[in-house]
C-alpha cells in the first residue's frame, strides 16, 4: 500500500501510525479498504454493504488491530458499517479513528456505524480519534454511530477523542450491559471557530451487578457550540456514574445534560457536571514560571484534555 505524506500525517494523528502496521489492520482511504488479517484476528469485507467484520478468536490475548479511515478528496461522502466480535475470554485493543484532509470547497464527510459484541468474559480497549485539516472552504464532517453489547462478565473501555479541525459532528452511542459486565466511556472534545459538536450517550444497565461510567472533558473556544447528553438507565442491581467537565472560552456555548433513570430499587446512579473558564490563578502561576499568556493557556488545555 502506497501512502502519501498527507496520508501519513493523518494516520499519525488519528492512530499513532508511522506507515503500515504489523499484524491485523484495515486502512480505509477515500472509500477503499486495504487490509490484512492475523492468526487470531480475521478481517472480512461485508458482502451487502460497505464495511468489514472484525472477528477476534476466543482466548486471544495481548493483540491489537488498527482500522483507521482517511479522506483526502474534497466532496467525498463516505459511509461504512463495521462489526466487531470479541470472542470469549479475549483481551484486545482496537485502534480506530478518522482523519479528513479537505483542500477544496466541497464538504467531505465520513459516517461510521460500528457495532461491538463483547462476548462472555472478554475485555476490549477501543481508541477512536477524529481530526480534520486542510485550508479549503469545504467542511470536515464526522458522524459516528456506536452500538455496544457486553455479555456476562465482559468489560470494555472506549476512549473517544476529537482532536481538532472537525467542523460538524453528531456522535450517537448506545450500550447494553449484561450481568457482571462493565463499560467505561472516556470522551475528550475540542472545538473552535464556528464548529459544532453533539454527543449523545445512552447506557442500559440490564444485568445484575452491571456497571457503566461516562467521563467527558471538553473545551469550547471562539464561537463554537457543544451539546453533551448522557443517559444511564438502571434496569437491575447496578452502578453508574456520569461526569462532565468543560472549559468555555470566548463566545462559545456549551450545554451539558446528564440524565439518570432508575427502573430498579437496587440501581445506584450518580452524576455531576461543571462548566467554567480557566482560573486566573492558574494562568498567573504558569506565567511566573516564564510562559507567556498563550503558552500558559495551551498548557492548561493540554493537561485538561489529557
Amino acid at each position: 500500500m502506497k501512502l502519501s505524506s498527507i496520508d501519513n500525517q493523518l494516520l499519525e494523528a488519528v492512530a499513532d501510525l508511522h506507515g503500515v502496521p504489523q499484524g491485523a489492520f484495515n486502512i480505509r482511504k477515500d472509500g477503499e479498504g486495504h487490509r490484512q488479517s492475523s492468526a487470531n484476528i480475521e478481517i472480512v469485507p461485508k458482502r451487502d454493504k460497505p464495511g468489514i467484520d472484525i472477528i477476534v478468536k476466543p482466548g486471544t490475548r495481548n493483540e491489537s488491530v488498527h482500522i483507521p479511515v482517511i479522506l483526502t478528496r474534497s466532496g467525498l461522502k463516505d459511509l461504512v458499517y463495521n462489526t466487531f466480535i470479541i470472542g470469549e475470554e479475549a483481551d484486545v485493543t482496537i485502534v480506530a479513528g478518522c482523519g479528513i484532509h479537505n483542500p477544496g470547497n466541497q464538504d467531505s464527510q465520513h459516517d461510521g456505524i460500528h457495532e461491538f459484541i463483547v462476548k462472555q468474559g472478554a475485555s476490549l480497549k477501543y481508541i477512536e480519534k477524529h481530526y480534520g485539516q486542510g485550508y479549503g472552504k469545504g467542511k470536515k464532517v464526522l458522524n459516528p454511530i456506536t452500538i455496544v453489547t457486553i455479555e456476562k462478565g465482559g468489560y470494555a473501555e472506549m476512549e473517544m477523542v476529537q482532536i481538532k479541525g472537525v467542523d460538524n459532528t453528531v456522535r450517537n452511542t448506545e450500550a447494553f450491559i449484561h450481568e457482571n459486565a462493565g463499560l467505561k466511556i472516556v470522551e475528550r472534545l475540542l472545538t473552535d471557530g464556528r464548529q459544532e459538536a453533539v454527543s449523545n450517550v445512552t447506557i442500559n444497565l440490564i444485568g445484575a451487578d452491571s456497571s457503566g461510567q461516562v467521563l467527558s472533558r471538553s473545551v469550547a473556544q471562539d464561537e463554537s457550540k457543544q451539546v453533551f447528553r448522557a443517559l444511564l438507565v438502571g434496569k437491575n442491581r447496578s452502578t453508574g456514574h456520569v461526569e462532565c467537565d468543560a472549559i468555555i472560552m470566548g463566545s462559545a456555548q456549551i450545554r451539558s445534560i446528564p440524565e439518570l433513570t432508575a427502573e430498579s430499587a437496587e440501581a445506584m446512579l450518580t452524576h455531576e457536571a461543571a462548566i467554567g473558564r480557566i482560573a486566573g490563578d492558574q494562568l498567573i502561576k504558569l506565567m511566573t514560571l516564564g510562559l507567556d499568556e498563550q503558552q500558559a493557556v495551551d498548557t492548561i488545555l493540554a493537561g485538561f484534555l489529557r
